[in-house]
């Protein structure tokens, strides 16, 4: 019998953080219908049958569309439609809703002020325009490091992080069929504090660094690490430079969720994970500081923070 550990995940982030406007403890935002809608009066639509009798067979519709989530720098949107439809994001082709018409897309930590959304099947299509909301990043400041760890310079170590870094894109690169993101997340672990928000410019040891693209979630060595939502993993290794454990899982749709620095790792590559089962425990390996879970998470490249999605799920199909 497979034990699973669950809990009100939007009070516990509340209890992380006070919540502000455009914060981690806003409200769920209920789904929005396709603007633009209009109701038929009875003239109308005579003259539409009509219409439609004249053009012979029966003409096309547009799909059905609902969506909800966070619209900011960092942010998602979660989506129904109608089962298998195309879609593309600024001119871009980003695959097909799931059998359940679900979907997701996400905006990139430097998103521009807008996406356009379009929706197409057989019969039509439609499309939606997102407004992109700036987000509020910090700057974060860790001195004390290994130099390694900051700008490593020995020939063999960096030779060593390129074949790593090459297995690490293998895994972003999964594309699992399926949308175990549509439940919604949980927190992956019983922390104490946010101790990094996601964002945050980062100079490491005086040196101005890439963004953190991670949540650090402060917990004891040892404490349990759970999947937040349904998926696959498609990548768990221990030892690896700057992330030591790190075990990815693929939520379906390009959307790859990762935690880095576990003292064990408890998957495998390939095993299927329901929403709240033992993934590994917290540690301090590679490039950290203190015991802590780096929760991580990107869409098909984007650069996302994962816990604007805990307490939201995708509209019912």
């Amino acid at each position: 019998m497979r034990r699973v550990w669950r809990q009100d995940s939007t009070r516990s982030l509340a209890l992380l953080e006070s919540g502000t406007a455009g914060g981690l403890c806003r409200t769920r935002r209920s789904a929005e219908p396709l603007a633009g809608a209009q109701p038929l009066n009875r003239r109308t639509a005579l003259l539409g049958f009509g219409a439609a009798a004249l053009a012979g067979p029966a003409l096309g519709s547009a799909p059905r569309l609902a969506v909800n989530g966070r619209y900011q720098q960092g942010g998602f949107a979660f989506g129904v439609t109608s089962p298998r439809a195309e879609l593309w994001l600024d001119g871009e082709a980003i695959g097909q809703a799931s059998a359940r018409g679900c979907f997701v897309i996400g905006f990139d930590r430097d998103a521009g002020p807008g996406a356009d959304l379009r929706i197409a099947t057989g019969e039509g299509s439609t499309s939606h325009r997102f407004e992109v909301a700036r987000g509020d990043f910090d700057i974060q400041r860790i001195d004390g490091l290994p130099q390694d760890q900051v700008s490593p310079e020995d020939p063999a170590l960096l030779k060593l992080i390129k074949v790593q870094s090459e297995r690490k894109q293998a895994g972003l690169a999964s594309r699992v069929d399926g949308d175990g993101f549509r439940s919604g997340f949980i927190l992956p672990v019983r922390a104490t504090r946010i101790s990094g928000r996601f964002g945050g410019q980062r100079i490491l040891n005086g040196e101005a660094k890439r963004p953190h693209y991670g949540a650090d979630l402060a917990a004891p060595r040892g404490a349990r690490i759970v999947a937040p939502a349904a998926g696959t993993v498609c990548f768990a290794e221990t030892g690896l430079h700057f992330e030591g454990g790190l075990v990815m899982i693929d939520h379906g749709q390009g959307l790859v969720s990762m935690y880095l620095h576990q003292s064990r790792v408890a998957v495998r590559a390939g095993q299927e994970l329901g929403q709240g089962d033992l993934i590994g425990e917290v540690g301090a390996t590679g490039r950290a500081t203190g015991p802590h879970l780096c929760w991580r998470m990107k869409w098909r490249g984007r650069n996302l923070d994962p816990t604007l999605m805990v307490g939201i799920a995708a509209a019912a199909p």
